[in-house]
């Protein structure tokens, strides 16, 4: 999976190579269709995931955004950059999509917080109870519970959220994939901003040290609650790259409180995905992807 350049940059250093690609899969080299999909996949993948909380829903939904951009790809004419045409393919989707396993119709930041009060705080299991390290359980309950946060914001000012201040979009970029002025994504990152980090310094201890929410404490009640499964873990991985390794966040001193609520996601894993190249290659082999487009 290569994870070294990310296509949300400002200048893509991607995009000349993929337009080449681009250029190669119309005239009927699946090799290059499928070096497409290989770039792109695990981005595609970790947006839907923040989207939609639970692994297999982001899966499922990066399969069906690769389809339809392979679908689509002869429409492709070059006007835009092909990381807006693909990424504008990728927002509209997430935004759409019905409503993920986990996802509920609405939730608020007091809802989440009334949950988090009703978890007891409790000491950590036996090590010999459970069947994986102790420190991957807290990590899982910290992912989790981190995760279901961004589920208190609505869809658009997740997406915001995700990219301007998670992947670190410029207003640039954010404006272009989702069609909006630069202004207009400044508002709506700043908005999402507020909400979540007001909702974070009042509970999250991992934000503000004074707060009693303490994940260790926690994780025990998310298993009892069944929302941490120690023999099905979602989230928590061992020698996982983070996002902030990913898109080379530099280490500064975190002073603010917006630095410091966007550091608890910048920690979160940069996800590696099943590699769906071999599913695509299979559907490009059969007569219905033939039929929908002019591909050779």
């Amino acid at each position: 999976m290569r994870t070294a350049v990310s296509p949300l940059a400002e200048r893509p250093v991607t995009d000349p190579e993929d337009r080449a690609l681009v250029l190669r899969a119309k005239s009927g080299d699946r090799a290059a269709l499928e070096a497409l999909v290989g770039r792109h996949q695990a981005w595609i993948y970790n947006i839907a995931v923040r989207m939609l909380y639970h692994p297999q829903d982001a899966e499922d939904a990066t399969q069906e955004i690769l389809v339809k951009a392979l679908t689509a790809l002869s429409s492709y004419g070059g006007r835009s950059s092909f990381r807006t045409w693909l990424y504008r393919i990728v927002v509209n989707h997430v935004l759409n999509i019905k409503r993920g396993r986990l996802e509920p119709s609405a939730m608020s930041f007091g809802c989440y917080a009334h949950g988090l009060e009703r978890t007891p705080d409790l000491d950590l299991p036996d090590p010999s109870s459970v069947p994986v390290d102790l420190r991957l359980l807290v990590d899982e309950a910290r992912l989790s519970c981190t995760s279901g946060m961004l589920l208190c914001l609505d869809r658009e000012q997740r997406l915001v959220y995700i990219l301007g201040e998670i992947f670190e979009v410029s207003d640039v970029v954010g404006a272009e994939l989702l069609e909006i002025s630069r202004e207009n994504f400044r508002q709506r990152l700043a908005r999402a901003r507020r909400e979540l980090h007001s909702f974070m310094n009042d509970r999250c201890g991992l934000v503000n040290p004074t707060n009693p929410c303490r994940c260790a404490k926690k994780t025990r009640g998310f298993m009892q609650a069944g929302y941490v499964d120690p023999k099905n873990l979602l989230f928590a991985r061992e020698h996982v790259a983070q996002v902030r390794e990913t898109v080379r966040t530099r280490a500064e001193a975190l002073a603010t409180l917006d630095a410091q609520c966007a550091e608890v996601f910048r920690q979160h894993a940069f996800h590696p995905t099943r590699d769906l190249v071999p599913a695509l290659r299979q559907l490009l082999a059969g007569p219905d992807f033939r039929q929908v487009t002019d591909f050779p």
